[in-house]
Protein backbone atom coordinates (compact mmCIF):
# COMPACT_ATOMS: atom_id res chain seq x y z
CA UNK A 1 0.00 0.00 0.00
CA UNK A 2 1.49 3.71 -0.92
CA UNK A 3 1.23 6.29 1.84
CA UNK A 4 -0.17 9.48 -0.76
CA UNK A 5 0.37 12.07 2.06
CA UNK A 6 4.05 11.52 1.37
CA UNK A 7 3.92 10.89 -2.62
CA UNK A 8 4.89 13.48 -4.53
CA UNK A 9 4.80 13.06 -8.67
CA UNK A 10 8.15 13.48 -10.05
CA UNK A 11 8.52 16.90 -12.38
CA UNK A 12 9.03 16.43 -15.69
CA UNK A 13 12.75 17.60 -16.54
CA UNK A 14 12.98 21.36 -18.06
CA UNK A 15 13.52 21.91 -21.65
CA UNK A 16 14.81 24.70 -22.84
CA UNK A 17 14.67 26.81 -26.16
CA UNK A 18 17.98 29.17 -26.23
CA UNK A 19 17.61 31.44 -29.49
CA UNK A 20 21.33 33.43 -30.35
CA UNK A 21 21.50 36.82 -32.47
CA UNK A 22 24.30 38.69 -33.57
CA UNK A 23 23.75 41.92 -33.37
CA UNK A 24 25.73 44.77 -34.85
CA UNK A 25 28.43 46.14 -32.88
CA UNK A 26 30.51 44.77 -30.27
CA UNK A 27 28.51 45.88 -27.33
CA UNK A 28 24.59 45.58 -26.57
CA UNK A 29 23.33 46.30 -30.42
CA UNK A 30 21.79 49.53 -31.31
CA UNK A 31 18.32 50.80 -29.08
CA UNK A 32 16.34 50.01 -32.96
CA UNK A 33 17.62 46.66 -32.60
CA UNK A 34 17.05 46.12 -28.85
CA UNK A 35 13.46 47.29 -29.57
CA UNK A 36 12.92 44.29 -32.11
CA UNK A 37 14.07 41.90 -29.73
CA UNK A 38 12.15 43.29 -26.75
CA UNK A 39 8.97 43.16 -29.12
CA UNK A 40 9.87 39.64 -30.31
CA UNK A 41 10.36 38.38 -27.07
CA UNK A 42 6.87 40.13 -25.65
CA UNK A 43 4.61 38.41 -28.66
CA UNK A 44 6.02 35.08 -28.71
CA UNK A 45 5.87 35.41 -24.22
CA UNK A 46 2.05 35.96 -24.78
CA UNK A 47 1.60 32.88 -27.63
CA UNK A 48 3.90 30.24 -25.42
CA UNK A 49 2.20 31.79 -22.07
CA UNK A 50 -1.39 31.16 -24.06
CA UNK A 51 -0.49 28.16 -25.21
CA UNK A 52 0.73 27.02 -21.42
CA UNK A 53 3.24 25.01 -23.04
CA UNK A 54 6.20 27.20 -20.88
CA UNK A 55 7.46 30.65 -20.40
CA UNK A 56 9.65 32.94 -22.27
CA UNK A 57 12.13 33.81 -19.22
CA UNK A 58 14.00 36.66 -20.71
CA UNK A 59 17.16 38.01 -22.52
CA UNK A 60 20.81 38.73 -22.57
CA UNK A 61 22.56 41.83 -24.27
CA UNK A 62 26.47 41.61 -24.79
CA UNK A 63 29.38 41.02 -26.98
CA UNK A 64 27.50 42.22 -29.66
CA UNK A 65 24.43 39.52 -29.40
CA UNK A 66 21.25 38.75 -27.95
CA UNK A 67 20.43 35.65 -26.41
CA UNK A 68 16.35 34.86 -25.42
CA UNK A 69 15.54 32.08 -22.91
CA UNK A 70 12.79 29.95 -22.92
CA UNK A 71 11.33 27.02 -20.46
CA UNK A 72 8.84 24.22 -20.08
CA UNK A 73 8.56 20.75 -20.33
CA UNK A 74 8.55 20.03 -24.16
CA UNK A 75 11.09 21.86 -26.28
CA UNK A 76 9.58 21.25 -29.58
CA UNK A 77 5.84 22.61 -28.52
CA UNK A 78 7.92 26.23 -27.38
CA UNK A 79 9.75 26.07 -30.28
CA UNK A 80 6.67 25.94 -32.69
CA UNK A 81 4.98 28.66 -31.11
CA UNK A 82 8.20 30.67 -30.98
CA UNK A 83 9.76 30.09 -34.63
CA UNK A 84 7.74 32.65 -36.54
CA UNK A 85 8.36 35.61 -34.04
CA UNK A 86 12.23 34.45 -33.43
CA UNK A 87 12.93 34.21 -37.75
CA UNK A 88 11.40 37.32 -38.14
CA UNK A 89 13.72 39.34 -36.33
CA UNK A 90 16.17 40.15 -39.40
CA UNK A 91 19.47 39.59 -37.48
CA UNK A 92 22.07 37.31 -38.89
CA UNK A 93 23.47 35.22 -38.24
CA UNK A 94 21.44 33.45 -36.42
CA UNK A 95 20.70 29.99 -34.68
CA UNK A 96 18.47 28.25 -31.95
CA UNK A 97 19.49 25.29 -29.54
CA UNK A 98 16.64 22.98 -28.30
CA UNK A 99 17.97 21.22 -25.25
CA UNK A 100 15.55 18.41 -24.42
CA UNK A 101 16.12 18.02 -20.60
CA UNK A 102 17.92 19.53 -17.92
CA UNK A 103 21.38 20.94 -18.76
CA UNK A 104 23.61 18.30 -18.75
CA UNK A 105 26.52 16.77 -20.54
CA UNK A 106 24.79 14.45 -22.04
CA UNK A 107 21.46 15.75 -22.67
CA UNK A 108 19.90 15.85 -26.55
CA UNK A 109 20.37 18.97 -28.07
CA UNK A 110 18.96 20.09 -30.99
CA UNK A 111 20.41 23.17 -33.05
CA UNK A 112 18.25 24.82 -36.16
CA UNK A 113 20.07 27.61 -37.94
CA UNK A 114 17.46 30.50 -38.92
Amino acid sequence: MQDTLFHSPETPPEHAVIARFRLGGDGFGESDQRALVFEAERSTGAAVEAARVGEVDGNEFGGGEVVIFAYGPDAESLYRLMEPGLRALPFRPAHVVLRHGEPADDVVRQRIDL
